[in-house]
């Protein structure tokens, strides 16, 4: 008797011990399995827009760096404005500033810098254009030019939708065109030229920049000449009349 009840409780230990040992339910393991993968999804998801925000913030500063080198390409150019005109190899004079409404300027400037002490002047004509979504720096490398002198071109900004130059006079007037295509005006001075841009992705960014004083009436002179030192230069092509001389002022640069 006391044989049997000693199997039977052992028995009664041996089931019960194997209901504590069972495993997760098939419910309990697709739950888990859900979770898993919720949390799988979030995470790629979160990686995903990590790295496209750090190729967006890469791509910007990129952007703001060519701009910026732009910029100051131009700033340099306008604030070292020389009043000196040109002459083609017809014979005629262009003046020293020519603007127009189709995002075109063009100009002399002092200070290009010669380092290895060629014999060439240290002013420069420069001009700016917008061709194909691009803008693009012009430059001389002579001031009075022959029938086969054609300017060097470097590309200074690509997806550029417009661009617009204008010069402002000392009674706060903007033109689009210089010289002015209406005749003279009757203020004595320019004071700054406008940039007006339009790029991706920033829209538009307008820009002004401080002239050094110039008396308009010497602009509008056909062949009016500044007395500046250091203009020509052996083998240049300029008239030994006219001949104009850089002044030693202003940031030399290239």
């Amino acid at each position: 008797m006391g044989h049997l009840q000693t199997r039977h409780r052992a028995r009664s230990l041996s089931v019960g011990s194997g209901r504590n040992q069972q495993g997760f339910t098939l419910v309990e393991i697709l739950v888990a399995m859900l979770i898993f993968a919720v949390i799988g999804l979030l995470s790629s998801q979160i990686l995903s827009n990590s790295v496209q925000t750090q190729n967006i913030i890469k791509d910007r500063g990129e952007r703001l760096a060519q701009i910026h080198r732009a910029m100051q390409v131009i700033q340099r150019d306008v604030m070292q404005f020389s009043e000196r005109p040109v002459r083609e190899y017809s014979g005629d004079w262009v003046p020293a500033l020519l603007l127009s409404n189709e995002g075109f300027i063009e100009f002399s400037r002092v200070g290009w810098r010669n380092p290895l002490s060629q014999p060439r002047s240290e002013l420069q004509r420069v001009g700016y254009r917008l061709q194909d979504g691009k803008l693009f720096r012009g430059y001389w490398r002579v001031l009075d030019r022959s029938y086969d002198t054609e300017p060097a071109f470097q590309e200074l900004l690509d997806e550029v939708d417009r661009i617009e130059f204008y010069v402002l006079d000392s009674a706060g007037q903007q033109h689009k065109f210089w010289p002015p295509q209406d005749g003279p005006i009757d203020v004595p001075y320019l004071l700054a030229v406008i940039m007006r841009i339009e790029m991706a992705p920033f829209g538009i960014v307008e820009r002004i920049w401080e002239l050094p004083p110039i008396e308009i009436s010497s602009l509008l002179r056909p062949g009016a000449v500044p007395e500046q030192s250091g203009d020509s230069a052996p083998g240049q092509n300029s008239d030994p009349d006219a001949t104009a001389k850089n002044s030693d002022g202003g940031q030399k640069s290239d």
